[in-house]
């Protein structure tokens, strides 16, 4: 059974950081790859990061390169994001994912049930 749990969200100031943790099942971690997906109110569900299993490989939306940074801990089956220079346009819930390092993109097999980020002006 694959089971991923995200913690971390909250509410932080623009400009702030904020680290997102995910804690996965040993099955979820044999994948080729995991990420995030985040969804704002009234908006798609949208891809943000993903990383491979090494964690030596990783790949971001356009609009957080440089401010986010994906990593993971394969020795504690956990998952992080790291983000910083929070803008009021990166609210959204954000929600752990587990697939196809290279189609992550396009979508993921496996989701968590999601963490709430809100970033005020």
């Amino acid at each position: 059974q694959v089971r991923l749990a995200e913690s971390g969200g909250g509410s932080v100031q623009a400009g702030g950081s904020l680290r997102l943790s995910c804690a996965a099942s040993e099955r979820a971690f044999t994948t080729s790859g995991m990420g995030w997906f985040r969804q704002a109110p009234g908006k798609e569900r949208e891809f943000v990061a993903a990383i491979d299993w090494s964690g030596d490989n990783t790949y971001y939306k356009d609009s957080v390169e440089g401010r986010f940074t994906i990593s993971r801990d394969n020795t504690k089956n956990t998952m992080y994001l790291q983000m910083n220079s929070l803008k009021p346009e990166d609210t959204a819930v954000y929600y752990c994912t587990a697939g196809s390092f290279s189609g992550m993109r396009q979508g993921a097999v496996y989701w968590g049930q999601g963490t709430q980020v809100t970033v005020s002006s």
